[in-house]
């Protein structure tokens, strides 16, 4: 069921700001996906999700390999029979602001503040679509 990544219904966002371990799926330079465990925050009024990171991790390589530094990615959540999935472009954000506004969100959806890391950056989608049964 596709969702309005800009209007979600309330069931889609509630399910969004619930605690749930998410996966990221980028691509490695011969397109293969690579999926991983990761944090993920929404946030519908900017058409944004968030992903902290270690610059120097698999992940954050893959979308830096992508053309101009942007690479479709796509994050999902799941429990039970419910689910959702948002897409977009990811771009890696290294300035400050950028990392501490990120923490911050991921501290609110996860209960806990991740430690300091020198290393941290931020994965950026800029979503266009979104789907699940929430």
């Amino acid at each position: 069921m596709a969702h309005d990544v800009l209007h979600p219904t309330p069931e889609y966002l509630a399910f969004w700001q619930e605690r749930h371990v998410c996966t990221l799926t980028t691509h490695r330079p011969d397109g293969t996906p690579h999926v991983v465990p990761v944090g993920v925050t929404y946030d519908p009024e900017a058409g944004l999700a968030r992903v902290i990171s270690n610059k120097h991790s698999k992940k954050v390589r893959n979308v830096l390999a992508a053309p101009d530094g942007v690479a479709r990615v796509a994050v999902c959540q799941m429990e039970g029979r419910r689910w959702a999935t948002l897409e977009g472009r990811a771009t890696i954000r290294t300035d400050e602001a950028s990392v501490a506004d990120a923490v911050e969100r991921y501290a609110r959806r996860y209960g806990r503040t991740p430690s300091p890391n020198p290393d941290r950056v931020v994965l950026e989608i800029t979503l266009d679509r979104a789907m699940g049964r929430a």
